[in-house]
């Protein structure tokens, strides 16, 4: 067992983490404030190259793999979540379903801008109907001929209606399975087809600075070439994507948790009480330690699921418990981080306030704690 980065991973780390400060960190509490998604910062990632990094080089990508992926993630999270969901999201639900179950022509259409982040692409699958419960999904796709007549709405969609933003998959009913179950596929929409409406949603209590759009589908018609891979897969498909969204929803926990952790023990170190830093305190430094102790675990467990992933071993259980954990050690951490800075954590003024509104997000999206814990039941084969 060897625990050790390669130092490729370990120059990956140090150079996202000083973009990240250097470039994020700045502007990050002004552009929450202002619920603005920042192109600029969205350029600089993309020349980073933190999006398409598992994409092989022939489309535009990094050909990276996963473990080098997650750890980008994170240190983007550790300054910020809403850039690191932006990252995250580009990768795991917009490019991803088109790199594995997209045909040839479809890759090579739309994956170099995407890889290079001169674009991003959203994943339409949570309705205000149909959350954890996706397979009751009621937007429809019906044949007429060569297109797809596409009606319905989804929600929460992430990346989709940015000034860049090019287009979404969206896993629509296409027909019925005997039995009566629905028939799901995916389907490709391009921003600007007639019909098709993404508007930016507002209002939100965390990731304020990332793009978050409601998707409204009115007779939208699309060529029947652009179906994602094989009619009536899409359900197939989403698991799929949410496998892998999953490790990078860990991923922001590891790194939120880290950058609450790191805010919590300097201002411990700093501030004074009763003549001494309020870091000697037993009460504090014990707080401390936990803190220290369950981000090593959670990072050591979410590690395990995307080498898993790269070596092609099943990975499915691991990244529901990978997500799981790292995002509710966030909130303890998160939680705690605030205590400690008891009256300024409750301030705008200071970072700590953020990463607690951000982390609630963790818990619920890519699969709610609850759906976790069914599908990691289901796995060891208690139910």
């Amino acid at each position: 067992m060897d625990f050790e980065l390669t130092m490729e991973q370990e120059i990956l780390r140090k150079t996202v983490r000083d973009f990240a400060e250097k470039e994020i960190a700045p502007v990050a509490q002004v552009l929450d404030e202002k619920e603005q998604f920042s192109l600029e910062t969205m350029r600089a990632m993309g020349e980073l190259g933190l999006f398409g990094m598992v994409v092989s080089e022939e489309y535009g990508g990094q050909g990276m793999d996963y473990v080098s992926y997650i750890i980008a993630v994170e240190e983007i999270a550790r300054i910020d979540g809403s850039h690191a969901a932006t990252v995250a999201a580009g990768n795991s639900l917009g490019i991803s379903p088109l790199y594995y179950f997209g045909s040839e022509e479809q890759k090579r259409r739309y994956l170099p801008d995407l890889c290079a982040g001169r674009a991003l692409w959203g994943f339409g699958l949570t309705e205000p109907g149909a959350g954890s419960d996706a397979g009751g999904a009621a937007t429809t796709a019906v044949l007429d001929g060569d297109e797809w007549v596409i009606n319905g709405s989804k929600i929460f969609i992430t990346n989709a209606s940015t000034p860049i933003s090019r287009g979404v998959t969206v896993m629509a009913k296409t027909g019925s399975r005997e039995g009566g179950r629905p028939e799901l596929s995916c389907i490709l929409v391009e921003n600007g087809t007639r019909g098709f409406e993404s508007r930016e949603m507002h209002g939100k209590l965390m990731w304020r600075s990332s793009n978050t759009s409601e998707l409204y589908f009115d007779d939208c018609r699309v060529p029947r070439d652009n179906l994602l891979g094989a009619r009536g897969k899409g359900f197939h498909q989403m698991l799929e994507t949410l496998d892998g969204g999953r490790l990078s929803i860990g991923a922001m926990g590891i790194g939120g948790a880290q950058g609450a952790y790191e805010l919590a023990l300097k201002y411990a170190q700093e501030r004074q009480q009763f003549g001494r830093p309020i870091s000697t305190f037993q009460v504090n430094a014990f707080k401390l330690a936990d803190m220290a102790m369950e981000i090593e675990a959670a990072r050591l467990l979410l590690y395990k699921a995307c080498w898993l992933k790269d070596q092609h071993k099943s990975f499915s259980k691991f990244a529901a418990m990978g997500k799981l954990y790292a995002s509710e050690v966030m909130g303890r951490v998160v939680a705690e981080a605030v205590q400690i800075h008891g009256g300024y954590g409750l301030m705008k003024e200071y970072n700590v306030e953020r990463f607690f509104r951000d982390q609630k997000l963790l818990t619920i999206g890519e699969g709610t704690s609850e759906i976790q814990r069914l599908v990691i039941a289901r796995l060891i084969g208690a139910i």
